[in-house]
C-alpha cells in the first residue's frame, strides 16, 4: 500500500494538480468573462485556447520536466499536447452541451464539473504519451 501511495503522491502528481488547478482557474475565468458577451460554446473554445497555452508551458517545464527547446522535440510535444487536448475539448464540449441544454444545469457549474474530468484525461495523455520519459 505504501508503494502505491508513493507512486500516486509524488512531486510530479502534486505539481500536475497545482498547475492543473491554475489551468482550470484560467479556463473558468476566461469562460465566465467571454460567456457574458458571446455564445457559451464559443466562450468554451476561447477558454480552452488560453488554458492549453498555459498548460503546455507549465506541463513541459515544471510537471514533466522536459527542458529541451530543440525545435523538433518541442514540435512533437506541442503536436501531441494539442492533439490530446483536442480530444479532451471534444469531451468537454459534449458534456457542456449535454449538461446545459438537456439537464438545464447552470453553465458555470457544468464547466467546473467538466474540468475535473478534463484534468484526469489530460494527465493520462501527458504522462503516457506526450512527455513520457525514455
Amino acid at each position: 500500500m505504501k508503494e502505491l501511495i508513493k507512486k500516486v503522491i509524488n512531486k510530479e502528481t502534486i505539481s500536475y494538480v497545482v498547475f492543473g488547478v491554475l489551468t482550470t482557474v484560467i479556463n473558468i475565468v476566461v469562460f465566465n468573462l467571454c460567456e457574458y458577451i458571446m455564445d457559451y460554446k464559443v466562450a468554451n473554445v476561447i477558454a480552452w485556447i488560453a488554458a492549453v497555452a498555459f498548460a503546455f508551458v507549465t506541463n513541459k517545464l515544471y510537471v514533466f520536466e522536459s527542458k529541451s527547446w530543440e525545435i523538433k522535440l518541442v514540435g512533437k510535444e506541442a503536436a501531441g499536447f494539442i492533439g490530446a487536448r483536442l480530444v479532451s475539448l471534444a469531451a468537454d464540449m459534449l458534456f457542456m452541451i449535454f449538461a446545459v441544454e438537456y439537464l438545464h444545469m447552470m453553465k458555470l457549474l457544468a464547466k467546473i464539473i467538466s474540468n475535473v474530468f478534463v484534468m484526469i484525461i489530460n494527465y493520462v495523455f501527458s504522462k503516457l504519451v506526450i512527455f513520457k520519459k525514455k
